[in-house]
């Protein structure tokens, strides 16, 4: 996802790289360069949408990647201000003429960041293959030749898609109190100004642009949400709203500046779609995700299927026409009938909805989820290993098969991705080695913080001695 040198390399959905350190208008230009030519020999004259964030440059780094796109004959349309990557995605997925879509913007990533992430022809990630691809065809010394583009509204018709998915009458008729914080990023303005319109009261913070993000990182959870969690009880606000930098994800703070963890804020969405939307099907997780949303699911009769860590296995699921939900382990919420790609505005607003129809304050309908199915305890720690220590461990892995774990013997053991164990109380615990550095993520969930830790002791442990 950097570049070292000359050398460019993607990620899982782009490029990102440091602007001390790569990301700049040449590099841009390569990448640009690169799309053109593989976009055009797949698709001449196909319509590309063209996005950016609020980063030092972006604007003018997608000027720059609408015009070398369009010097390729392809039909380029560029967003007219600084907007969130779901907007862009469902743009070109409402687009019979697209093909695909370049966005400038390193999403949660800090100030000294720039990116390109790229989504394909319905909004949704791009195979490994087609980046693979695209990597070969960066050169040196890319085209200098800049074609005409059109600037175009892609805010008003996709904030007026989302806005048809909310019950306006029930949230007018609240009137809740809203602290939303953007972080500085991509949804600035924009989920503010559609939350008043549907009547909310809404105090928005971090709206002044900021090269340095007012020196937040534009991620919601703490320590980075600790200013909108203060100020939701500063205002006496209802509730907190946070979006990342690109606005695909989001996390809901209470009235009393609590930090909704996934494994409450998943099922209250997933219980909002069934039983308010009438929604029916699966319900797509990572095997990271909390036991509380499997219970939820069940309990509303909705089949749920793991998948290993990434988006890009999510996404393949919602190709199948019953999944309402797609759900990775920190909270990115995919609703494919909206749009196969995850998207922090309808998070928010389905948030909202849930708290005007329900009459309660959402301390009370957490309180009242974790009666009905429970409470677990949720943690992961990263273990950093020398390159060879983490390649022998990678070896040894396969055969791995522990008859117990922290006094716990498991009912499952699965190698789907690394090493998971599931445990007959719901406890489970998942050893990965990460695909791109020398370190082991460890995750666990248990009932207790207590239980919790002993797992993740326990995983650590059996890492060392497989190294």
């Amino acid at each position: 996802m950097d570049k070292r040198g000359d050398i460019i390399r993607f990620g899982a959905d782009g490029w990102k790289a440091r602007f001390d350190d790569g990301f700049d208008a040449e590099g841009v230009a390569r990448v640009a360069d690169a799309l053109g030519v593989v976009w055009a020999d797949a698709a001449p004259s196909a319509t590309i949408y063209v996005g950016y964030d609020t980063r030092h440059g972006s604007r003018e780094f997608a000027q720059l990647m609408a015009g070398i796109l369009s010097s390729y004959g392809l039909v380029v349309k560029l967003s007219d201000v600084s907007c969130p990557t779901p907007a862009v995605a469902w743009s070109c997925a409402r687009d019979e003429s697209a093909y695909g879509a370049a966005i400038i913007t390193a999403s949660e990533l800090s100030c000294e960041y720039g990116g390109v992430l790229v989504r394909g022809a319905d909004g949704g990630p791009v195979p490994r293959s087609f980046l693979d691809e695209v990597e070969q065809a960066i050169s040196l010394v890319p085209a200098r030749d800049i074609g005409a583009f059109e600037e175009c509204d892609l805010m008003g018709p996709y904030l007026a898609e989302l806005a048809s998915h909310i019950d306006r009458a029930s949230i007018s008729a609240r009137r809740p109190r809203v602290v939303v914080d953007a972080m500085c990023g991509a949804g600035t303005t924009h989920l503010a100004g559609l939350l008043s319109d549907l009547g909310c009261e809404v105090i928005e913070m971090h709206v002044e642009p900021r090269e340095d993000f007012g020196g937040i990182h534009p991620d919601p959870r703490d320590p980075w949400a600790d200013a909108c969690e203060q100020a939701v009880v500063a205002h006496e606000a209802d509730m907190g709203l946070l979006l990342d930098g690109d606005a695909d994800r989001a996390a809901v703070i209470d009235e009393k500046g609590s930090l909704l963890p996934a494994r409450v804020l998943v099922p209250m969405l997933l219980g909002n779609l069934v039983m308010g939307h009438g929604a029916h099907g699966r319900v797509v997780t990572t095997l990271t995700c909390s036991a509380c949303i499997n219970r939820e699911a069940e309990r509303l009769g909705c089949e749920t299927t793991p998948v290993p860590v990434g988006f890009s296995r999510i996404y393949r699921e919602t190709l199948d026409s019953d999944v309402i939900m797609g759900v990775e382990e920190y909270g990115g919420v995919c609703v494919p009938e909206h749009l196969r790609e995850r998207d922090g505005l309808l998070v928010c607003l389905l948030a909202v909805e849930m708290l005007a129809r329900s009459g309660k304050t959402v301390s009370q309908m957490t309180a009242e989820l974790e009666g009905i199915i429970g409470t677990m305890s949720y943690a992961r720690r990263d273990m950093r290993l020398e390159p060879a220590a983490s390649q022998a461990f990678r070896n040894v892995l396969p055969g791995l098969n522990p008859g117990e774990l922290a006094g716990k013997m498991p009912v499952e053991v699965s190698h789907a991705d690394g090493l998971r164990a599931q445990f007959d109380d719901d406890s489970w615990v998942l050893i990965r080695p990460s695909r791109t550095s020398a370190v082991v993520r460890v995750y666990a969930e248990a009932p207790t913080s207590r239980a919790r830790d002993e797992l993740l002791t326990a995983a650590c442990e059996l890492v060392r001695r497989g190294i």
